[in-house]
Parts: C-alpha cells; structure tokens; sequence
C-alpha cells in the first residue's frame, strides 16, 4: 500500500492509502476503453475529369455513395487537363451534378472551389445515415 495524494490543491492537501500500481492500471484501462470507442472519420477522394462518360460517372457515384455511407467526408475533384482549362462550368455543372445524386446521403460543405488545375468541393454524411 501506498500514500497517495489525491488533491493537491485542496486545503488541506488530501491523501489516500492504496495500491498505486492498481490505481495506475485502472487509469490505462478507462484510457483503452475511451479510444476504442470513439471513431474516427477519413477524407477520402474521388477524381473526375470534365468529359466523363455516363457509366464512369456511376461507378465514381456509387464509391462515393459508399464512402458516405461508411462515415466518412468526400473530397470530389474535377481534373483539368490541356485546354479544358478555359472551360470551367464544365467543371462547375458536373460539381452540382454529383451534389444532387449524393442528397440522399451527404451534404455539400460549400461551393465548388478552384484552385490551379483542380476544382473540387467536400461532401459530408448527413446525420441520419
């Protein structure tokens, strides 16, 4: 057994008797248990190129249909190459594409951003799912 100062800050400072290496052990299992229990949420990331095709587009969809459905954010980005450049609402119009077939299950952070060759906007997991 072991004189354990408790509160040191009290007046007068108060002690206990125990078993320091027990108490010690307990503290680590309660820290165990807190980090088992939280969870921890990704970004993950789908590119999109401005001319994609219709069966292209749903196989993205349906990944980030998955990754929304998994808790976690999507970072959607639309990669521009060559002079596609000089055609952002391409870009703009395909963003609020993939917005309105995710509705269901996430919601935009913001608006499209741009930023040198990539345009991109984030998606989180509504709260329901």
């Amino acid at each position: 057994m072991d004189l354990v100062e408790v509160a040191p800050n009290a007046e007068p400072p108060v002690c206990r008797v125990m078993d320091y290496g027990k108490y010690k052990y307990q503290l680590a299992k309660k820290a165990q248990e807190g980090k088992k229990r939280q969870s921890l949420t990704q970004v993950k990331e789908v590119k999109l190129r401005p001319k994609i095709e219709d069966h292209d587009f749903g196989f993205k969809m349906r990944n980030a249909r998955r990754f929304l459905e998994e808790r976690n954010r999507v970072k959607i980005t639309v990669q521009f190459r060559g002079r596609e450049i000089a055609y952002p609402d391409l870009g703009r119009a395909l963003l609020r594409r993939v917005v309105e077939d995710l509705a269901d299950v996430g919601q935009a952070d913001g608006d499209a951003r741009m930023e040198g060759r990539f345009m991109h906007v984030f998606i989180t997991p509504k709260a329901g799912n």
